[in-house]
């Protein structure tokens, strides 16, 4: 185990001691003096302080280079959000090497009435079944040849967080059990690529059963892998997609990406791409050109809940 895995892990444990004891003591007087019961917290402050200024030259180094041209993950239209042609860290985190990351949710096609995506609501209803958005079960594919480092699947798919309660219950409840249970959590079924020369594809939020491919195998450009799903720190379902430096989340540093005949698509904007594109180079084209997305509509809310503070910062941020 690195020394920054280490760090990691005992940054975790000491702030889920804080909570544990935090709750306990709601029920039973502590037998310590109330200040110690900060001592977790205060000493995993200090240690995710020095996690992140420690990771700096990792971060500078990948923001000084180019941006690694693959293809999309998805065919289809897609719609952007969470990107970083808006902001970096774009998911207001660099842990879990998200600092490029970028989410996209499915769409219906142009001509029909809005997106194909049901609407958020104040109150009602509550929650909705996955299958009644577009993206769930989208076929997701390689974006390079690629090894296969870590594939899971098994996590349930759970319904969505599309109103005020569940949003909430999201923020304050669900984000912060998951950030201290483990990166795994958070990002829910997913898989991570080795592209070589130091460069690692995520997928995140997959479908649960729905993995194609397994740890050790070689996958080839546009071959099919797993499906959309909403596991994990998720409002709908959706694809969270980034490239790291490493193969863990836990210790990864986020690398700048660029999709062949599409670019870095900003928040809102939709884009066609793949087979059913329609116009413009295939993926894996090796095209350079980065033309405008086909159309353009106002941002959405926020889909994806996978950000989570650096390091002592406090509690996890969601959308």
């Amino acid at each position: 185990m690195s020394s920054r895995k280490l760090a990691t892990t005992v940054f975790r444990l000491l702030m889920l001691l804080f909570f544990a004891q935090a709750l306990a003591s709601v029920f039973v007087t502590p037998p310590y003096p109330y200040a110690a019961g900060w001592l977790p917290a205060v000493v995993g402050a200090v240690v995710g302080v020095g996690l992140f200024v420690t990771a700096r030259p990792r971060r500078a180094a990948a923001a000084d280079r180019a941006p690694v041209e693959i293809a999309p993950p998805v065919t289809g239209r897609w719609t952007a959000l969470n990107s970083p042609a808006d902001r970096t860290p774009s998911h207001g985190t660099h842990l879990y090497g998200q600092t490029y990351a970028i989410d996209i949710a499915a769409v219906g096609p142009p001509d029909g009435a809005g997106d194909g995506r049901p609407a958020f609501r104040a109150l009602w209803p509550l929650s909705r079944r996955s299958e009644e958005y577009p993206a769930f079960g989208a076929p997701l594919s390689a974006v390079a040849d690629a090894v296969v480092v870590h594939a899971e699947d098994r996590q349930r798919d759970h319904r969505t967080r599309t109103s005020l309660p569940a949003l909430l219950y999201l923020m304050v409840v669900e984000s912060l059990v998951r950030s201290l249970a483990g990166a795994r959590w958070v990002t829910g079924n997913h898989l991570v690529l080795d592209l070589g020369d130091g460069t690692y594809a995520v997928y995140a939020h997959l479908r649960r059963g729905s993995l194609t491919v397994r740890a050790g195998d070689r996958v080839t450009a546009g071959q099919e892998l797993a499906r959309c799903g909403n596991s994990g720190n998720s409002t709908e379902p959706h694809v969270h997609f980034q490239l790291m430096d490493g193969p863990d989340l836990d210790t990864a540093v986020g690398v700048p990406f660029t999709w062949h005949g599409i670019g870095v698509p900003a928040n809102g904007d939709t884009f066609e791409a793949g087979e059913r594109a329609g116009s413009g180079p295939e993926p894996g084209s090796g095209t350079d050109a980065s033309p405008e997305p086909t159309t353009k509509s106002e941002p959405e809310p926020e889909l994806d809940a996978d950000a989570e503070p650096e390091a002592g910062a406090g509690t996890a941020r969601a959308a």
